[in-house]
């Protein structure tokens, strides 16, 4: 575990939102969150008053990216998303530390092979799946039976992160979309399961400009966008507001809904 600063303990007293800051007093977790997508909706988050646990693979990046936040806020736990005892190291830690947990957001994901569906190696596909849908559902599994987070007694909240390539076919990232339309189906049947304690809902971006993405748009940003009736990919802040939504209580009566942010390219006849 890399703790890189002493975060501060969030208190009752202080749980509600105060000028905008809705996540006031609240603890949330956001797996996959040293850069891109993850690293922005922690940062959202943080702004409106959350104390954030962000974890990923690597340590240094990690480290790098919890130094960037305000002293006493932010907490780093290095891990794979897929591992049970990263898991358990992530929530024990936030039951010590805080006693709480509010918000897991449900970030990590991977897609390490492009190409047709017909070529995929299914070790490769397989390595997809877990990581995607069975990882995704583990931290909520995790996360609801852990006593010691209070997550059901919190109203607590998962947002995952699904894709329009989950949608529609997309080229060269069929079994990655194959394994977003897992999540999203995923999400809709958690919250069904885990209502009225718990909201579960997805986010479903397009192309958001980071390194993850960079093979779906590097060298062509500008004929990619130009099927966008917005004419510009997304960015990580993008996806963060609309996870800081779903997230809220602006959003209590929302749950087992999948919001579309593409900028309006699968509605155009477009895909990921």
């Amino acid at each position: 575990m890399s703790d890189s600063t002493s975060a501060a303990q969030p208190t009752a007293a202080s749980a509600g939102p105060k000028s905008g800051r809705r996540f006031e007093g609240q603890v949330a977790v956001i797996t996959g969150a040293s850069r891109g997508i993850g690293l922005g909706v922690a940062r959202r988050l943080n702004a409106e008053g959350a104390t954030v646990v962000l974890t990923a693979r690597k340590p240094e990046a990690l480290n790098e990216a919890v130094a960037t936040f305000p002293e006493g806020t932010a907490l780093a736990i290095a891990g794979k998303a897929d591992d049970p005892a990263h898991r358990a190291e992530v929530f024990d830690t936030i039951a010590q530390k805080f006693g709480r947990l509010d918000v897991l957001v449900a970030n990590a994901g991977i897609n390490p092979v492009y190409g047709p569906l017909v070529d995929i190696e299914l070790d490769a596909a397989r390595k997809i799946f877990d990581v995607n849908v069975l990882g995704t559902l583990a931290w909520v599994q995790d996360a609801v039976h852990h006593e010691g987070l209070k997550f059901r007694e919190n109203k607590g909240r998962v947002v995952t992160l699904s894709s329009v390539a989950g949608q529609v076919p997309s080229e060269g990232i069929g079994f990655y979309g194959i394994s977003k339309a897992a999540v999203s189906h995923l999400t809709k049947t958690l919250a069904v399961e885990l209502g009225p304690d718990i909201r579960v809902n997805a986010v479903a971006p397009a192309v958001v400009k980071t390194k993850f993405a960079t093979a779906l748009y590097e060298g062509r940003e500008e004929q990619v966008a130009s099927a966008y009736p917005v004419k510009r990919l997304g960015t990580p802040e993008d996806i963060a507001g609309a996870v800081a939504y779903l997230a809220s209580d602006d959003a209590d009566w929302i749950t087992a809904q999948v919001l579309t942010a593409d900028g309006g390219v699968v509605t155009a006849g477009g895909s990921a």
